[in-house]
């Protein structure tokens, strides 16, 4: 399968008007990283739905494009992480035509015993894709589990940047972070 035509319009104020209506919810949350928030983008709620996964997936194809341009190397595979990250990495593949590994959140205790699924072989360039950021805590484990396998990561994009530091701790890492959206493209104003 070719890759994705970088040119192809997508109504993203159209697709993040439909993410936040369907995953944005109110209240009092305690987020992964162990802050409390007023709000909640709940990943679930827009990467189970056809209509907004797939134009998230071109999404994501035509940033893969433009970091691995700008950056000048090109991604073997793509990574996501469990669970959230799965639906998303998974519907990239099929738009890009590449393959993907998926991370678990720890190794499993049967089986292979693996923590990383699918081939990923020693110096494999690899473009991580996330959900929703915070603090990118767990990007940067499963970036971990990546390296330890031998893999090179490129970036790590994001569908959802919550803009509470994941930007910056990502990059302190030495990776490149972009994100598709940010809060404030979802109309939160906390």
């Amino acid at each position: 399968m070719p890759d994705p035509d970088v040119t192809r319009p997508i109504d993203t104020q159209s697709l993040a008007r439909q993410i936040a209506e369907a995953s944005l919810l109110r209240g009092t949350f305690t987020l992964r990283s162990g802050r409390t928030s007023s709000y909640y983008l709940d990943k679930y709620r827009f990467s189970t739905r056809p209509e907004v996964l797939a134009p998230l997936a071109a999404m994501f194809a035509q940033r893969i494009g433009l970091v691995e341009g700008e950056l000048g190397a090109r991604a073997d595979r793509l990574a996501g992480a469990e669970l959230g990250g799965i639906p998303l990495v998974t519907a990239t593949a099929l738009e890009t035509g590449r393959p993907c590994v998926f991370i678990r959140n720890a190794k499993k205790d049967y089986g292979t015993a693996k923590q990383l699924e699918g081939a990923l072989e020693p110096g494999d360039s690899v473009i991580m894709l996330e959900d929703v950021a915070t603090t990118g805590g767990q990007a940067l484990e499963a970036v971990e589990s990546i390296q330890g396998e031998g893999g090179r990561v490129l970036a790590i994009i994001a569908a959802i940047d919550r803009q509470e530091g994941a930007r910056e701790n990502i990059e302190r890492a030495g990776l490149r972070f972009e994100a598709l959206f940010t809060k404030r493209d979802l109309g939160v104003d906390e």
